[in-house]
C-alpha cells in the first residue's frame, strides 16, 4: 500500500492546500512549503486536462502526493486523473450511496471496478501496465465530497460504501444547501458537519474538511477529522501580499 493511501486511511493527520494556479512553478513551491499532499483544483480552477499532467508531475519530482479534484462523478474524467499520475481523487457533490459506488467503480481496475487500462503516464506509457495494474487498486486514494443537504440525508449510506477512503466536508456548498450562510447560522452548520463526521467515524472512514484557515483545525481534530485541505495556493499568496502591503503601509506611515 502507498504511504500516502496508508496515512491517509490509519487516521494520521494530513494537511494539504488546494492548488488553483495552472502552472508548475506553484506546485513546487507549495511542495517546498512542507505540505503533506497537494490536491489539484480541476473543479473550480482555470486548469486544462492536459496541464493536469504536469502540475502532478511538478509534485512528483518534490516527493509531495497530488490529488485531482475532478470536474464532476464522470468516469473518463477521474481516469483521466489517475492516468496521469495522480495519487487520488477528490469527487465532488456525492449526494447518494449510488454516486458513491459508481466513484468507486470509476477509480479500481476490474475485478472490482470498471476503470479501463491505458497507457498513460501512471502506467509507465505502456512499459509498466502489468506492475501498475497489480498496485492501482491498493495504492489510490479515493475521497468523496459530501456538500449538499441530501447528501447530509443520506451519510449512513454514503459512508457505508465500500471502498471509500475519506468523506470529506465541503463546508461551503453544505451551508448554501442546508440554508446555514452566515455567522448567525454557525451553530447550524457546526451540528451539520458533525453528524456528517459521526457517520464516516462510525463506517470505519477517514473524515476531512476544507478550512479557508488553520485557526480552528485543533476544533475539528477533536471531532475526529484528520485530513484537512487547507485553503489554496491562490488564497495563501493574497493573504500574504495583503500583510506584507499592509505592514509596508504601516512602516511608511510611522
Amino acid at each position: 500500500m502507498h504511504e500516502f493511501r496508508s496515512r491517509c486511511i490509519a487516521g494520521e493527520v494530513a494537511i494539504g492546500t488546494f492548488a488553483a494556479i495552472p502552472h508548475p512553478v506553484a506546485i513546487e513551491v507549495a511542495a517546498a512549503a512542507g505540505l503533506d499532499f497537494l490536491c489539484i483544483d480541476w473543479e473550480h480552477a482555470q486548469i486544462s486536462r492536459e496541464r493536469i499532467e504536469d502540475l502532478i508531475r511538478a509534485a512528483d519530482i518534490h516527493g509531495v502526493p497530488a490529488m485531482v479534484r475532478v470536474p464532476g462523478h464522470q468516469p473518463d474524467s477521474i481516469a483521466a486523473a489517475l492516468d496521469a499520475g495522480a495519487a487520488g481523487v477528490l469527487v465532488p457533490r456525492v449526494s447518494t450511496a449510488e454516486q458513491a459506488r459508481a466513484a468507486v467503480q470509476a477509480t479500481r481496475y476490474p475485478p472490482i471496478g470498471i476503470r479501463g487500462v491505458g497507457p498513460g503516464r501512471a502506467a509507465g506509457y505502456g512499459y509498466r501496465i502489468p506492475d501498475y495494474l497489480a498496485a492501482a487498486n491498493a495504492n489510490l486514494v479515493l475521497a468523496i465530497q459530501v456538500e449538499t443537504a441530501e447528501g447530509l440525508a443520506n451519510i449512513d449510506e454514503i459512508a457505508a460504501a465500500e471502498g471509500v477512503d475519506v468523506i470529506f466536508i465541503g463546508p461551503g456548498d453544505l451551508s448554501v444547501s442546508i440554508d446555514a450562510m452566515g455567522p448567525a447560522n454557525a451553530g447550524k452548520l457546526n451540528a451539520a458537519i458533525e453528524t456528517i463526521a459521526r457517520a464516516a467515524l462510525a463506517a470505519g472512514r477517514t473524515v476531512g474538511i476544507f478550512r479557508p484557515s488553520p485557526d480552528d483545525i485543533s476544533v475539528w481534530k477533536n471531532a475526529g477529522i484528520r485530513f484537512f485541505i487547507l485553503a489554496s495556493d491562490t488564497m495563501f499568496l493574497g493573504a500574504a501580499i495583503a500583510a506584507g502591503i499592509a505592514k509596508a503601509r504601516g512602516n511608511a506611515a510611522s
